[in-house]
C-alpha cells in the first residue's frame, strides 16, 4: 500500500470487482491484500473514496461489494449546523448529509446523490453528486449596507451563507431593513450567493413587518387579481328561486352554527331532532361548488393556495373576501345553498341510515363556543341561575340532546383506538400594532368536541359511501407509523416501566391509545406524547382509501371545511355529479387524471401553511418574551437533551435551559433514562419536573428563548 492513493484505489477496484470476490468488511480485504494495521487507515480512505465515487457501495453490515452505487433523487433540506438531509418522495426516511458531501447543494435544491454509508439500526448517509435544479428563487431576510455593497442575513435558518448583493441592485434598501432578494447565483466553494433586492417590507422595528416577512418568506399569496374580484363579483349575488331548483328545503329545520367569537367564514352548520331513541344528525355545508366552477379563475386560483392560512394577526383566505365572508357563510338567517350529511344514529353512535343531499337552509341561531359551553355548564345549576340559557331557551333542549350524542360518538371512537394528542395550540392576543399583550392555551371543552365529533362523523359517513360507490374520490389518509420508529419508541418507554404491544411487525392504534392513557398525568407524559407523536407518519390527500390511523377509521375524507380547503371543494363537486347523475366514463376518466396531482398540490400546500402558522407563533412568543427578560416563572421539564433542559411554561411557551448555563455543577445527560444528573451534587433534573426559571435571553430572529434554573 506504499501507491499513489489513486494507484491504491485503482489495485483496490480491480480487487473488489474480480469475479471470485464476494463483500468483506474492512478487516478481511486487509487480511487478504496482508495490508498491516499500520497501514489501515490508509486502506479505509482508499475504500471510502471508491464509494464516494459511486463505483462500489457498502452493504448494511458494512462491507464493501463491488457495483455501482445506485443514484437517487430527493429535495435537499439544510440544516443551521452545516450538514443537511434529502427527502426522497414516498419514502419515510431522510438521507444524512454531511456538511463535506453537500457538494454546494442549496437549500431546497432537487438533487442526484448516492447512499454511502447503511448502518445497522442507523440513519442511511449520502453524498450528493449532481444539482438537478434549485428550488428556492427569492428568500427574505435583513439587508446590511457595506460601502459600496450590500449582504442580506437570511430569515430561513436554513440558508447558511448570507446573500452579496452588488452595488446597484439593493433597490435603495438601508440596514436594517427587511427585503425580498431574488438570487442571481447560488454560490460556489470560493464565492457568496448573490442577488437583488426585488422588495422592501419595511424596517425590522415596523408594525407587521414580522409577519409580513414570514408570509412572503413562504411565497403565500396575499393579494387575488382584479380578474378574479369582479368575477368573485359577478358570481356572488343572493340565492334566487333558480338556484334552489331540485334541492331539498331544510330552511323551516331548526339549526345553529357554533363557531369562535371571531369567526368570519362559517361553513358548516348542525341540526339535531329526535324519532324514538333515534337521533337524527344534520351536518349542513356551504355549497361552495356552486360559486367556484371548475376551471374557472377562482378556482385555479383556490387550487394554487390549497388552503386558507392563519396567521396570529391576519387571515390569508383561499376564496375571495366576497364569497368566504358572504354568500358562502353560513350567516344566521340567511339563504343558503349547502350540502347536507344527515344521518339517523342509534344509541350506540352507529349510522343506521343517512342521506348526502343538495340542500337550501337558513341558519336559525348563530352561536359561540363560549355560548354552548355556558349553556351546558349552566344544566346543573338552578333554573333562576341560568342566565345564557334563558336567552338561548329555543336552542337548549337541542345543544343538551348535541352534547349526549357526542358523548356516545366519542366513546365509540375511544373504544375503537382512536388516538387523542391533546396538545395545548396557543392563542394570542395581539395589540393593534401587532404586539403580543397575552399568551395562553386555547380551550377545549365540550363545546369544542362537539363540533369536532360531528364533523368527524360527517367525513367518516361520505368517505365511506364513496368508497363502496367504486368512484374516483379524494380520501384524507394517515398510514400505519413507520416499524423502526415504533420499536424506538418501545425501546424508550421501556426505560420508564411502559409497553407498547408491536403485533405481526405493525401496532394497532389501540396500543397508542393504551399507552397515552397509562401517561396521563405522570411526569413522563409530555415527552412520551411529543416522541409518539413524531412516530406517526403525516396524514396527507390520496386518490386511494389507506384508512386513517389515527382515528382508527378504514374511511375518512375531508368534506365539512369547503371555503379554506380545496380537497372538500373538489369532493363536493364529485358529491354533486354523482347526486344529479352525470358521472360517465368521460367524468370518471377525468376525475381519475386529476385528482392525482390535486391531493399532491393540496398535501403540499398544507405542509406549507402549517409551518408559516408555527413560525408566525414562535415569532409571537419571542417577541411576547422579550418584556419578559429577567422575570421568573414556574414551568415544567419538558424534554432534556446533551445540550439541555426545555421547560414549557403554563402559556404554552417552551425555553431552553443550557448546559453552559446550569452553574452549580457540571451535568451528565443520562440517555436511558433522560435525566440530568450533576457530577458533583448528584442534583438530577427529570422530564415532568416543575421547576423555577428566569428568561435570561431571546432572540427574536432565531424565535429562540433561553432560561435560567433558579
Amino acid at each position: 500500500m506504499d501507491q499513489t492513493f489513486e494507484k491504491r484505489k485503482k489495485v483496490l477496484y480491480d480487487f473488489i470487482c474480480d469475479e471470485m470476490y464476494v463483500p468483506m468488511k474492512i478487516k478481511e480485504i486487509a487480511i487478504v491484500l496482508q495490508i498491516p494495521k499500520e497501514q489501515r487507515s490508509l486502506l479505509k480512505s482508499a475504500l471510502d473514496g471508491l464509494v464516494e465515487e459511486g463505483k462500489i457501495y457498502v452493504t448494511k453490515r458494512g462491507k464493501y461489494a463491488k457495483g455501482e452505487t445506485k443514484h437517487f433523487t430527493g429535495m435537499f433540506q439544510a440544516n443551521a449546523r452545516g450538514f443537511g438531509f434529502v427527502i426522497q418522495e414516498g419514502v419515510e426516511e431522510d438521507i444524512f448529509i454531511a456538511e463535506e458531501n453537500i457538494n454546494g447543494a442549496f437549500q431546497g435544491d432537487q438533487v442526484e446523490f448516492i447512499i454511502t454509508k447503511e448502518p445497522e439500526g442507523k440513519r442511511k448517509e449520502g453524498k450528493i453528486v449532481k444539482i438537478l435544479s434549485h428550488g428556492m428563487e427569492k428568500l427574505v431576510g435583513v439587508y446590511e449596507k457595506c460601502k459600496s455593497f450590500g449582504f442580506v442575513r437570511p430569515d430561513n435558518q436554513r440558508i447558511l451563507n448570507d446573500i452579496y448583493i452588488p452595488s446597484g441592485k439593493d433597490k435603495g434598501a438601508m440596514t436594517g431593513h427587511k427585503v425580498v432578494v431574488e438570487l442571481t447565483s447560488y454560490g460556489t466553494d470560493r464565492a457568496k450567493p448573490e442577488g437583488k433586492v426585488v422588495e422592501i417590507l419595511g424596517h425590522v422595528n415596523d408594525p407587521g413587518t414580522d409577519i409580513l416577512s414570514i408570509v412572503k418568506g413562504y411565497d403565500l399569496p396575499t393579494e387575488f387579481s382584479q380578474r378574479i374580484l369582479n368575477q368573485a363579483e359577478r358570481v356572488g349575488k343572493e340565492v334566487t328561486k333558480a338556484d334552489q331548483q331540485g334541492r331539498i328545503d331544510l330552511r323551516n329545520l331548526k339549526m345553529i352554527t357554533i363557531d369562535g367569537e371571531d369567526a368570519k367564514d362559517l361553513d358548516d352548520a348542525v341540526s339535531l331532532t329526535m324519532e324514538g331513541a333515534y337521533y337524527h344528525l344534520g351536518v349542513h355545508i356551504a355549497d361552495v361548488t356552486n360559486y367556484v366552477q371548475e376551471r374557472s379563475a377562482i378556482d385555479k386560483e383556490a387550487l394554487e393556495r390549497g388552503t386558507s392560512v392563519y396567521l396570529a394577526d391576519r387571515v390569508i383566505p383561499m376564496l375571495p373576501h366576497k364569497l368566504c365572508n358572504g354568500i358562502c357563510s353560513l350567516n344566521e338567517g340567511e339563504v343558503r345553498l349547502a350540502l347536507s350529511c344527515m344521518m339517523k344514529i342509534n344509541a350506540k353512535g352507529e349510522v343506521v341510515d343517512h342521506q348526502i343531499a343538495e340542500t337550501v337552509v337558513q341558519v336559525t341561531k348563530r352561536m359561540s363556543y363560549h355560548q354552548v359551553q355556558t349553556i351546558l355548564e349552566e344544566q346543573s345549576m338552578k333554573e333562576d341561575q341560568r342566565q345564557v340559557s334563558k336567552a338561548c331557551a329555543d336552542f337548549v333542549p337541542m345543544i343538551v340532546k348535541m352534547a349526549e350524542l357526542s358523548k356516545i360518538l366519542r366513546k365509540k371512537r375511544q373504544d375503537r383506538g382512536a388516538i387523542d394528542f391533546d396538545f395545548p395550540e396557543t392563542k394570542i392576543i395581539l395589540d393593534e400594532n401587532g404586539t403580543p399583550l397575552e399568551l395562553k392555551p386555547y380551550e377545549r371543552n365540550d363545546a369544542t368536541k362537539l363540533i369536532e365529533d360531528f364533523m368527524l362523523l360527517a367525513n367518516e359517513t361520505v368517505a365511506e359511501e364513496y368508497y363502496w360507490r367504486e368512484l374516483p374520490f379524494l380520501y384524507r389518509t394517515h398510514e400505519q407509523p413507520d416499524e423502526e420508529k415504533i420499536k424506538q419508541l418501545s425501546t424508550f418507554i421501556n426505560n420508564f416501566g411502559y409497553h407498547i404491544h408491536i403485533g405481526n411487525s405493525e401496532i394497532r392504534p389501540k396500543e397508542v391509545q393504551k399507552l397515552l392513557e397509562k401517561v396521563e398525568g405522570t411526569k413522563e407524559e409530555p415527552m412520551i406524547a411529543r416522541l409518539t407523536l413524531r412516530a406517526m407518519k403525516q396524514a396527507k390527500y390520496s386518490p386511494e382509501n389507506g384508512g386513517h390511523f389515527g382515528l382508527a377509521s378504514k374511511y375518512y375524507t375531508h368534506f365539512t371545511s369547503p371555503i379554506r380547503r380545496y380537497p372538500d371543494l373538489q369532493i363536493h363537486r364529485i358529491i354533486k355529479e354523482n347526486l344529479r347523475g352525470r358521472f360517465n366514463e368521460e367524468r370518471i376518466e377525468h376525475y381519475n387524471q386529476i385528482l392525482t396531482e390535486v391531493a399532491i398540490s393540496s398535501s403540499e400546500r398544507e405542509r406549507r401553511a402549517e409551518e408559516a402558522e408555527r413560525e408566525t407563533i414562535k415569532l409571537k412568543k419571542a417577541e411576547f418574551m422579550i418584556q419578559k427578560i429577567g422575570k421568573e416563572f414556574e414551568g415544567v421539564i419538558s424534554g432534556i437533551t446533551k445540550w439541555g433542559i426545555y421547560v414549557e411554561l403554563s402559556n404554552t411557551v417552551e425555553g431552553l435551559v443550557h448546559v453552559m448555563n446550569m452553574h452549580d455543577d457540571h451535568y451528565d445527560y443520562i440517555e436511558s433514562s433522560y435525566e440530568m444528573v450533576g457530577v458533583h451534587t448528584g442534583k438530577t433534573y427529570r422530564l415532568g419536573q416543575r421547576v423555577t426559571v428566569k428568561v435570561i435571553g431571546v432572540d427574536k430572529q432565531q424565535r429562540t428563548i433561553d432560561f435560567e434554573l433558579v
